[in-house]
């Protein structure tokens, strides 16, 4: 007696019933969206109708010259510091990830002191240089001086404000950089040396377009950071910049709210200007990286499961 209960030959497996599928609710959701929109709007009311905002102030003073000149400083400053960060940061990277052992050691105090340290103290320290070292002299000890510079008669405030931003920046991307660098398997650089690459051309053609991927979004996020890290170079001191430019108007017209709102509206602009920014160029260097499968790799799938339902049966 057969035991088999195959279907006869000629027929399919019956095709099951369609599931009439119905989506869960969430009613909640539509409540604290709610709740949500008419906080924001009591909140957006109150802030419109409160006097100590003193918005006819805030409409006078958004595009005023000298606020202006500040955004532009400040965009100075980020761009000139991010550059000479990243320079730096390499240099760091490599030196973390070197066989030598005194370059990691210098490095590694580097890293130490500048990421163990708030930036506001640093910014000080930079701008007590003037006053720390007054002439700069370079010649025979005892001797004829060579050349002579005197660093307080050129108050170089915007340049040690660059620097003492960029040094304590390179130890942030120091590490991003590395971490980007190690997460590239070590196949990839063991491949190219095989085919023949050298070291910059093995890290410029196979391991830094990989690392981008894992460096590119904590690096964008570091340079919104240092555009808002700007207002801080007063500790230089130097005041030129946006943050320096509204406090030294409200200083003189006694509105600290309505200039701070001011600041608050041109460093959320030129955030989501740089945001936007990000965005593509994460796609760009993301390109080839999907999380989706391929047409090949569907194919595959669907040969794989149906094969699995004539082993089945």
């Amino acid at each position: 007696m057969s035991t088999d209960d195959s279907p006869p030959p000629g027929t399919g497996p019956a095709t099951p019933a369609a599931i009439d599928a119905v989506p869960l609710r969430h009613p909640w959701r539509w409540v604290t969206a709610i709740v949500v929109l008419v906080l924001a709007a009591l909140f957006l009311y109150g802030a419109a109708t409160n006097p100590a905002y003193r918005w006819p102030v805030f409409g006078k003073y958004i595009l005023d010259e000298r606020i202006v000149k500040g955004v532009v400083v400040t965009l100075e400053l980020t761009v000139l510091s991010m550059v000479l960060a990243i320079v730096l940061a390499v240099m760091l990277a490599v030196m973390r990830l070197s066989p030598n052992p005194v370059l990691r050691a210098v490095s590694w105090v580097y890293l130490w002191i500048f990421r163990g340290t708030p930036v506001w103290v640093q910014l000080v320290f930079w701008g007590l240089v003037p006053t720390i070292y007054k002439n700069i002299q370079l010649g025979i000890p005892f001797g004829p001086t060579f050349f002579h510079l005197n660093i307080q008669s050129l108050a170089p405030y915007f340049w040690l404000a660059v620097v003492g931003l960029a040094l304590n920046e390179a130890a942030y991307l120091a590490e991003i950089i590395r971490a980007g660098i190690s997460s590239v398997p070590e196949g990839q650089h063991e491949a190219s040396v095989a085919l023949g690459m050298s070291w910059w051309m093995t890290m410029r053609r196979t391991v830094l377009p990989q690392a981008m991927r894992v460096i590119i979004p904590p690096t964008g996020n570091e340079f919104i950071g240092m555009l808002k890290t700007t207002s801080l170079v007063a500790a230089v001191p130097f005041t030129k910049d946006l943050f320096g430019a509204q406090r030294n108007i409200s200083a003189v017209i006694f509105e600290p709210v309505p200039l701070l709102i001011v600041a608050s509206a041109w460093y959320l602009l030129v955030t989501s200007i740089l945001m936007v920014g990000q965005h593509y160029l994460e796609e760009y260097f993301s390109r080839g990286a999907s999380r989706k499968l391929t047409a090949k790799q569907l194919e595959a799938l669907n040969e794989a499961e149906q094969l699995g339902e004539v082993g089945h049966v």
